[in-house]
């Protein structure tokens, strides 16, 4: 009596076992790679706006603090954007004419805000709260970067989970006196680690690694 399958099937099948298998673990592992890459995370990329915004001239040039357009970040979960009569507490004087603002005066006539595309997005099961951040120390520089080097806002920071908990681990280091928060370029006199440690003591900052610390 024949045999039903020929020698060669075994080959056959642990070569098809092997490819999927392998092309299972290859998925899984491209995924991976690609939410840790910035081409995944998004950093780096650049997101056209509405309105040409230059974060240099208006930080470095005008020497406009970052809460002035950003009001509820020592407060509230997000920072906030601005609302269009807040531009046009210099904008109905400063370049009231400038065609590149037309879109401002066209929200600010209209009460129509201005679309603003989203440049920092994390997932919609991440909790997070600008407020505690701001209070506790954590500069506006530590996630966002240099953004009075920005002609546009730019994602610096990755925002993966592993990049958060790096932090929340072992906060001390990303830590500065609470007048230096939205300082472009702090740097800390002395020596940094006694200021850190010394921050942690006066503004009781703690590691925090709970699940339930990001996810509610």
């Amino acid at each position: 009596m024949s045999s039903l399958f020929r020698p060669r099937s075994n080959t056959a099948f642990r070569l098809v076992l092997l490819l999927l298998v392998g092309g299972a673990l290859g998925t899984l592992g491209g995924l991976m790679v690609w939410a840790r890459v910035p081409a995944g995370t998004g950093q780096a990329e650049e997101i056209v706006q509405p309105v040409q915004f230059d974060h240099r001239h208006h930080v470095v040039d005008d020497g406009i603090d970052c809460r002035y357009c950003h009001t509820s970040v020592e407060r509230a979960p997000s920072a906030g954007l601005p609302s269009t009569a807040l531009c046009m507490n210099c904008h109905s004087q400063v370049w009231n004419k400038s065609p590149r603002l037309e879109p401002v005066r066209v929200s600010y006539f209209t009460g129509q805000p201005i679309a603003w595309e989203r440049v920092h997005r994390l997932p919609d099961f991440v909790y997070f709260n600008h407020a505690i951040h701001v209070n506790k120390g954590v500069g506006c520089e530590t996630c966002h970067g240099r953004v009075d080097q920005m002609p546009a806002i730019q994602q610096v920071a990755p925002l993966t989970m592993g990049w958060c908990l790096a932090c929340h681990r072992n906060p001390a280091p990303n830590l500065r006196p609470l007048d230096q928060i939205t300082t472009m370029g702090w740097r800390p006199e002395g020596d940094p680690a006694a200021l850190a440690q010394e921050l942690m003591k006066r503004l009781d900052v703690h590691s925090r690694t709970s699940c339930t610390t990001c996810h509610r």
